[in-house]
């Protein structure tokens, strides 16, 4: 079985990952986060976590997102 990093770890770097790729293709389209957050009908809060990498996101958020930002879910997950 291969090395695996520490799953606390692990999840933090990829929260932080998600929340890089979604600022970064959110700045490219010269979009405020009030702007995403309001059109994908969610809550300042749980954008601003997301975006930040300090929360989960639900997969149905997750969409609501890439769809606002006008990019495939996955291209958020894999970037």
């Amino acid at each position: 079985m291969p090395n695996l990093p520490d799953d606390d770890e692990w999840l933090l770097q990829e929260r932080r990952a998600l929340g890089d790729r979604i600022r970064i293709t959110r700045i490219r389209q010269d979009r405020t986060q009030e702007s995403v957050y309001l059109a994908a009908r969610i809550a300042r809060s749980t954008y601003q976590e997301i975006e930040g990498g300090t929360a989960d996101a639900r997969i149905g958020t997750l969409m609501r997102i890439a769809r606002v930002l006008g990019v495939h879910v996955t291209d958020l997950l894999h970037g």
